[in-house]
C-alpha cells in the first residue's frame, strides 16, 4: 500500500510540473522594435528560485538571411559571451536576460533562448525552454515631402490627379494618405502603391477636394507631411429657387400686389454659375434678367406668371435649370402702388414745383406792401389838390341818363382789418378810433334841362372835410 500511494503521489507531482512548465519562464515581448545606435533589453522572467536548481542555457542570433550565431553560452555560476560581439552585449543574471548594446542594421533577426533546469528537490527531472524575440532595428523618418500633378485645378470627370510622398531619412518607411484628415482606402478610383508613397484618383470627382497629407512611418517614428489643397471645377448641382418675400411650397410661389419681391437661384458649382431668368408664356420665352437675384413687381391680382431659371458652368460646361410658377395674391393694401408712384416723381419735377412756390409767395409779399393801408393814404395825401377836387363824371354824356336812385351806405366803427383788397383801401380815408362815413355816389337830380352837374366829392374828401 505504501509502494501504490508513493507511485501516485510522484505521478501528481509530474502532472503538476508538466502543466506548470509554461509558466515557469516567460518573455514578455516577443517583438522588439530598436532604434539604429540605441540599446534594446530582451528580458526574461523566471518563476522558480535559481539558488534551488542547476541552469545552463544559451542565447543565439539568427539574421534574415539564415545565418545563425552563438552570442552567449551560461551556467548559474559562469558566462561565456561570443568575443566577437562581447562590446555590444550585456548578459544579466540570474534571469537570464540579454541587452543589446548600440544596435546597427546587422542586429536585425530571431534571438532565441535555449534554457535546461534541474530542481534540487526533483533531482532526475528537467525542464527544457525555448523562447524566441525577433528584434528590428530601423532609423526614424524625417518629414515627408508631398507634390500633385498635374498641379492647376483639374474638371471633374475628365481628368486624374496623381500624388507622391517621399522621405529624405527613414528605413521601412510606410505611407498612409489623409484628405481633410481622414485616412483614405483603397477603391474603385483610388490606386496605390505597394508602399503606398503613390496615390492616383481617376478620375477626379466633386467630392475628392479638399486638403491632402501623407503620413511616412515606421516602427520606431511617424512624421506629418504638410497639407496640400486639391481644387475640382464641378457643377452645378443641387439647383435651387428661395424667395426673399412671399410664401410658397415646392415650385409654387405667392406674392402680394405691388410688392417688390426678390428671388434668388443658387447651385453648387465651382467656379460659380452664370444665371439667367426666363419669362415663359404659351407663345415664347424672353429672357428678363441675368444674375442669380429676380426681382419682380406685379399690379394685377390673380395675375399668373411662369419662370425659369438657368445655371451654366462655363469651365464644366455643365448647366441645370428649374421652373417655378409665381402667382399675384387678390389681397394687398395698394401702399405699395402708392409708394411706387410717388417714388417716380423726378427731380426736376420737384425743382419745378418748389420754384412756383416761391414765385406765388413773392407774388403775394409784393401785392401786400402795394396794397398797405399807410401807403394808400400817403398817396393819397401826397396828390395835388386840383386832382383830388375833380369832378367825378358818371360816364355819360347826358345827365339824364344817370337819372335813378342811389343808395346811401354809411359804416360806423374802428377800423381794425389791417388786411383789405386794393379797391377798398383805395377808398379808405381815415385813420384808426375815427368815425367815418362812405358815401359810394351822391348826385343831385337837375330841376331843369340846363343845370349843370354838381361837383360830387369822393368819400376820401368827405371824410377828411368831416
Amino acid at each position: 500500500m505504501e509502494g501504490l500511494s508513493r507511485t501516485l503521489c510522484l505521478t501528481a507531482v509530474l502532472l503538476i510540473l508538466t502543466e506548470v512548465r509554461p509558466e515557469l519562464v516567460r518573455v514578455p515581448l516577443k517583438v522588439q522594435h530598436g532604434v539604429e545606435g540605441r540599446s534594446v533589453l530582451l528580458a526574461v522572467e523566471t518563476l522558480f528560485r535559481l539558488n534551488e536548481s542547476e541552469v545552463q542555457g544559451t542565447w543565439s542570433h539568427t539574421r534574415p538571411s539564415g545565418a545563425r550565431t552563438t552570442l552567449v553560452t551560461f551556467t548559474k555560476n559562469s558566462t561565456i559571451t561570443d568575443m566577437t560581439r562581447r562590446d555590444r552585449l550585456q548578459f544579466r543574471g540570474p534571469n537570464a536576460s540579454l541587452q543589446l548594446l548600440t544596435l546597427r542594421p546587422s542586429d536585425e533577426g530571431v534571438y532565441r533562448l535555449d534554457l535546461n533546469v534541474e530542481f534540487h528537490n526533483r533531482t532526475g527531472h528537467f525542464l527544457n525552454v525555448e523562447k524566441t524575440v525577433h528584434v528590428t532595428v530601423d532609423v526614424p523618418v524625417s518629414s515627408p515631402t508631398i507634390g500633385m500633378s498635374p498641379t492647376y485645378p483639374v474638371v471633374e470627370d475628365r481628368e486624374n490627379v496623381t500624388w507622391s510622398c517621399s522621405v529624405q531619412i527613414g528605413t521601412k518607411v510606410g505611407f498612409q494618405w489623409l484628405r481633410n484628415n481622414v485616412v483614405l482606402r483603397p477603391g474603385k478610383r483610388y490606386w496605390f502603391s505597394e508602399d503606398s508613397s503613390t496615390l492616383v484618383v481617376s478620375p477626379v470627382r466633386k467630392e475628392d477636394k479638399g486638403e491632402y497629407s501623407c503620413l511616412a512611418r515606421n516602427h520606431v517614428s511617424q512624421m506629418l507631411s504638410r497639407s496640400m489643397d486639391l481644387n475640382v471645377y464641378y457643377g452645378p448641382y443641387n439647383l435651387a429657387v428661395n424667395p426673399a418675400q412671399g410664401q410658397g411650397q415646392g415650385n409654387m410661389f405667392y406674392i402680394n400686389p405691388g410688392e417688390l419681391s426678390y428671388f434668388d437661384c443658387k447651385a453648387d458649382s465651382n467656379p460659380p454659375n452664370s444665371y439667367v431668368w426666363i419669362s415663359k408664356n404659351a407663345n415664347s420665352s424672353q429672357v428678363v434678367m441675368l444674375g442669380p437675384r429676380l426681382k419682380v413687381r406685379f399690379y394685377r391680382p390673380f395675375q399668373r406668371e411662369e419662370y425659369l431659371c438657368r445655371a451654366f458652368n462655363n469651365v464644366t460646361e455643365k448647366q441645370d435649370e428649374t421652373q417655378f410658377t409665381l402667382w399675384v395674391t387678390g389681397s394687398g393694401t395698394g401702399k405699395e402702388k402708392h409708394s411706387q408712384v410717388s417714388s417716380s416723381v423726378s427731380p426736376l419735377a420737384a425743382i419745378t414745383i418748389c420754384s412756383l412756390f416761391i414765385i406765388a409767395f413773392m407774388v403775394l409779399f409784393f401785392l401786400r406792401r402795394a396794397c398797405h393801408p399807410k401807403r394808400v393814404l400817403m398817396n393819397i395825401y401826397n396828390r395835388p389838390l386840383t386832382e383830388q377836387r375833380r369832378p367825378h363824371l358818371s360816364g355819360h354824356e347826358d345827365a339824364t341818363e344817370d337819372f335813378g336812385i342811389y343808395e346811401f351806405v354809411a359804416v360806423s366803427g374802428l377800423m381794425e382789418s389791417t388786411q383789405a383788397s386794393c379797391r377798398s383801401l383805395a377808398r379808405l380815408e381815415s385813420m384808426q378810433d375815427v368815425q367815418t362815413t362812405i358815401y359810394d355816389v351822391i348826385r343831385h337830380v337837375p330841376e331843369t334841362p340846363g343845370h349843370t352837374l354838381l361837383t360830387v366829392p369822393s368819400p376820401t374828401q368827405a371824410a377828411l372835410r368831416q
